[in-house]
């Protein structure tokens, strides 16, 4: 029996650690603003929890996997699903014309869908 409750208080734990589930990317608005210059406005959503659990950044990625620019999320965003936060000013290698927008949170990381976008020439 005891074996039994332990395996249902790890069941219970791992399913309070994991509610919130991973960070998505919705929507990708990108502009170019100068030679290889680029402003991004993501809108991401995630089941943010509070101060242990929530979306805190989303990356700019070259297909290689360099990350060319990543806007941190400094707190959590639980009253306000999905958001939309931007970043000015990527400088991106002339030879780049499609970029990864990716997301992360605090406890799963990278993992949750991403968006592939063609940079404006």
């Amino acid at each position: 029996m005891k074996t039994f409750q332990v395996l249902v208080l790890i069941f219970l734990f791992s399913c309070a650690v994991t509610y919130a589930g991973e960070v998505d990317v919705l929507q990708v608005k990108v502009n170019r603003s100068g030679d290889n210059v680029y402003d991004f406005d993501v809108t991401v959503t995630h089941k943010d929890e509070g101060w242990n659990h929530y979306a805190n950044k989303w990356d700019v990625v070259a297909p290689d996997g360099t990350i060319l620019g990543t806007r941190t999320l400094y707190h959590p965003h639980v009253q306000e699903q999905p958001f939309t936060r931007s970043l000015s000013g990527v400088k991106i290698p002339q030879e780049i014309h499609r970029v990864t927008i990716r997301a992360h949170d605090s406890v799963h990381g990278y993992g949750g869908k991403v968006m592939i976008v063609d940079l404006p020439q």
